[in-house]
């Protein structure tokens, strides 16, 4: 009888770490049993101020050099002669002047599809990230070459880095550092199971140890429609379908399956409540632009804040089609408009719920490319630039070391792919000290932070 009562609880601890792991997709799932969390997190306790992180991913591996262009003639030079066919031509670029000068008189512009993200940088509402990527510790390029310290797992594997990235482990990771994130402020907010929400499908990103990525379309939150509306014509039926799906069981994983339907119900009623109570937002987001919509989606539910109880939450938005080994000249543009786009108004929205300065949104992809052509696109690379937003951040900045414009130079670790200088590690927890995470809590986001003497790369005010 022992035997079978451990067995029993062994079971029934795997079903909950599965159903957990789950995080059952919102969007694509019929019975869209969204997971809250299933226990207290423990720890780091939010104040009762708001703030919020918006993710945006960019899959396949945003190709940095078209994005954030060398400007100055000496480095435009060599862009153009590294990057042939695919160079954006000089006097199509958007010129930059950050409030503090690039070393050697180096300038920098962005793509001409980036004029909103250009507007915003002259305003000091947006900041660029240099040569960020995915590192174990502080790496020279002596050591990469020599193989003397640990590195990345599968460098250059789409899969692989997008979790690394987002995990800090390779493709498989259970957690990723917006999970963990939310781990620490699970107490802290009112209804837990809107601490971390992801707009755009399953992400290990939004993954933690307990707390667990909620997910919704852009249109809201995702119904049973069996009990939302009548169920074969008959109200009888709904209820039925109700009761059956909810009610308390006998046996335990009946139990935990509808305790989690329940709750899942539940969720559905309050963010379709919630949403519903707003006055309709005056920014105007692109209706044909999947990435303005899941951004106008965070812009609600963060207008919804005290509905949802509440006070910390981490969203994650994502786009496809950064993978341009082909056709990056005729492809990449428009994919760079509809992020300004998207960014853009999401910004305008910031402001006119007065949340701006409680919000900070950052880009991130799989890695960066190679400053290499290979006729009409990029391949896989490593470091990137990136971008990020708010009013509590020094905007009109750059943050992090400019690399060299040149092949064999003292990033490049072959084709112009770009030895990071600025780990994911680092980013990460800056992002997670302005929410609100102590020194000493730091490593349970960013478990290989103890690796840098610079934890902080002075992104906010």
């Amino acid at each position: 009888m022992a035997n079978i009562s451990k067995l029993k609880t062994l079971q029934r601890r795997e079903f909950l770490r599965r159903a957990s792991a789950l995080g059952l997709s919102g969007v694509a799932a019929p019975w869209a049993l969204n997971l809250a969390a299933l226990g207290e997190a423990a720890a780091q306790g939010a104040p009762n101020d708001y703030k919020a992180l918006v993710c945006i991913f960019f899959y396949g591996g945003n190709d940095y050099a078209n994005t954030i262009v060398p400007y100055d003639q000496a480095s435009y030079n060599s862009y153009a002669t590294i990057r042939q066919t695919i160079a954006t031509p000089r006097d199509q670029l958007l010129a930059l002047n950050p409030s503090v000068a690039l070393p050697n008189s180096r300038q920098m512009a962005l793509a001409p599809q980036l004029g909103p993200l250009k507007t915003l940088f002259d305003a000091g509402k947006l900041g660029v990230l240099l040569n960020v990527g995915t590192l174990v510790q502080p790496t020279t390029l002596a050591q990469y070459k020599a193989q003397s310290v640990p590195l990345p797992p599968k460098l250059f594997s789409h899969n692989d880095q997008q979790s690394v990235w987002q995990a800090s482990n390779p493709e498989g990771a259970t957690t990723g550092w917006g999970g963990r994130l939310g781990d620490l402020f699970l107490n802290g907010n009112g209804n837990a199971t809107f601490t971390c929400i992801n707009v755009s499908g399953n992400a290990v990103f939004m993954a933690g140890q307990q707390a667990v990525q909620y997910q919704l379309s852009t249109s809201g939150a995702v119904a049973i429609n069996g009990i939302t509306r009548t169920l074969f014509g008959s109200q009888a039926c709904s209820d039925a379908l109700r009761s059956l799906i909810t009610a308390q069981r006998s046996h335990w994983m009946e139990q935990e399956l509808n305790r989690v339907v329940s709750r899942s119900v539940n969720a559905q009623s309050i963010v379709s409540t919630a949403l519903a109570g707003l006055p309709a937002l005056k920014t105007t987001f692109d209706s044909a632009n999947s990435l303005a919509l899941q951004l106008q989606m965070v812009a609600k539910l963060i207008a919804a804040r005290s509905s949802l109880g509440a006070s910390r939450q981490v969203f994650f938005v994502s786009m496809g089609g950064f993978d341009l080994h082909d056709f990056l000249p005729d492809q990449h543009p428009g994919l760079l408009t509809n992020i300004a786009n998207a960014m853009g108004s999401f910004h305008d929205a910031m402001v006119e719920i007065g949340a701006i300065n409680q919000v900070t949104a950052f880009t991130a992809s799989d890695f960066g490319r190679t400053m290499t052509s290979n006729g009409d696109g990029s391949d896989h690379g490593w470091g990137s630039h990136h971008f990020v937003m708010g009013g509590a951040v020094k905007g009109g900045k750059f943050f992090g070391q400019l690399p060299a414009i040149a092949l064999n130079g003292p990033e490049d670790v072959g084709q112009g792919r770009l030895l990071p200088t600025t780990s994911v590690d680092q980013l990460g927890a800056t992002l997670a000290s302005w929410m609100g995470v102590s020194a000493s809590n730091l490593p349970l986001v960013m478990p290989q932070i103890a690796n840098y003497s610079v934890k902080d790369i002075g992104l906010f005010l």
